[in-house]
């Protein structure tokens, strides 16, 4: 039987919204898959329709994100932004309003629903049964992979999300890994049938994110041209690790006197998660260890601008505790800037140790210190490294994701109708 090909899909995002700025909160690498992807499924002629909980009255119901993509706004619960942990009352309404929203419309809207995370998953399960569609499911994070690698401090998931979690995984019809390796974690840790589990990479938009003169990025973000410097993207949270940065920092300036005046720590993003109870952590940080001088706090901040501190670092640090993928670090690479990461998940793909980054096997700082010295003290290594990262992060176009993902719906589409037929 020929494979099918979706004509409509209904993505359910419940916690976090595609229209939210990346970096902050609870928006992160989740929204830019899900945006992306749409995008360049709408590019093919499918159209998109992507369910989120409306957090404001002001929300309008439905927004056109482009041609072909609609965002709708789903009333469940206080118009605010609510905590993770207390969204799990509010599904049952959403689901609600979700399936009342399809049934306005002419039997057989939807080919495939697509769920992104596990509360977004609870409600695809549901929907999957009323419209006879498959489910499909992507988690981005695990809480059993997260609760073992949890930073110092930060809390772990809860016996919810990990029982959500595994009722998700046994409904599916398809499961959406990021990588290999969390293929496999599904499997060994939940039982996935590995018969249903494909690892598709999120990707990285090559006409954004592309190498350009360190130069003139720095000077449009006021960083003196001989800088040292390193940046951490991305959400400021325990699970990211950005303290290890800061002590890393420390380290060199201890060890390396040197560099007083050169190094700059750049830090661009905004409180998430645990992160969010001491928005001002890193700063008293960064005055405790007496780096302060050294030490830049940036807001989250568009992708072309993004681009631009990326292009104007020496180093992206990604020392984070646990990644499904590392898409920071993708980026980071896209641009020319090698990544110093942990060897932790996701990093282990989206970084080719040796090649177009360093991957360190632990979170102490002194270790990240000695692996950013030895990138810093080598001019020829960095530049190797550069042009490593750059053939590597080619790789990951968002375009070669949204092929494998066509074949996952159709090959999940196909299934239903056999055992539909039978």
């Amino acid at each position: 039987m020929p494979r099918r090909h979706p004509e409509r899909v209904a993505t359910i995002s419940v916690h976090t919204s595609p229209l939210e700025q990346p970096g902050t909160g609870d928006a992160g690498g989740l929204n830019v898959y899900v945006v992306e992807v749409a995008k360049r499924l709408a590019a093919r002629g499918v159209e998109v329709d992507i369910f989120t909980r409306a957090v404001s009255r002001d929300q309008p119901p439905v927004v056109e994100l482009e041609p072909g993509v609609l965002v709708r706004h789903i009333v469940a619960g206080p118009f605010e932004d609510l905590d993770k942990a207390d969204l799990p009352g509010h599904l049952c309404e959403f689901t609600f309003e979700v399936l009342r929203e399809e049934a306005a419309h002419a039997p057989g809207r939807y080919d495939v629903v697509h769920g992104h995370y596990w509360l977004s998953g609870q409600v695809g399960a549901v929907a999957k049964k009323r419209w006879g569609v498959p489910l499909v499911q992507s988690m981005h994070t695990l809480a059993r992979v997260k609760n073992s690698a949890l930073a110092a401090g930060d809390a772990a998931e809860p016996q919810i999300r990990i029982r959500g979690e595994a009722e998700v995984i046994a409904a599916a019809d398809r499961i959406v890994a990021n990588t290999d390796a969390e293929a496999r974690d599904l499997v060994r840790l939940y039982d996935a049938d590995p018969r249903r589990v494909s690892a598709v990479s999120p990707g990285v938009d090559l006409t954004v994110f592309r190498p350009g003169p360190q130069r003139q990025a720095r000077r449009r973000l006021g960083i003196r041209e001989d800088a040292a410097m390193l940046l951490f993207a991305g959400r400021v949270q325990p699970l990211k690790a950005p303290d290890v940065l800061l002590r890393a920092a420390a380290e060199l300036l201890g060890r390396h006197p040197e560099l007083a005046g050169r190094l700059v720590v750049a830090f661009v993003g905004g409180p998430s998660g645990t992160g969010r109870a001491d928005p001002d952590a890193l700063a008293e940080l960064a005055r405790s260890l007496g780096i302060a001088d050294s030490v830049r706090l940036e807001p989250p901040c568009p992708q072309p601008d993004l681009a631009d501190w990326y292009r104007a670092a020496t180093l992206v640090v990604v020392p984070s505790y646990s990644e499904s993928f590392g898409l920071v670090a993708v980026e980071a690479q896209a641009c020319g800037t090698p990544v110093v990461a942990a060897a932790a998940g996701g990093l282990r793909t989206a970084v080719r140790d040796g090649v177009s980054g360093v991957l360190v096997g632990s979170h102490d700082p002194a270790e990240y210190a000695r692996a950013i010295w030895h990138l810093v003290a080598d001019p020829d290594r960095l530049a190797r490294l550069a042009a490593g990262a750059h053939e590597h992060a080619r790789r990951f176009g968002w375009q070669v994701t949204v092929d494998r993902l066509l074949a996952v719906y159709g090959d999940a589409m196909s299934e239903v109708t056999v055992a539909v037929d039978a």
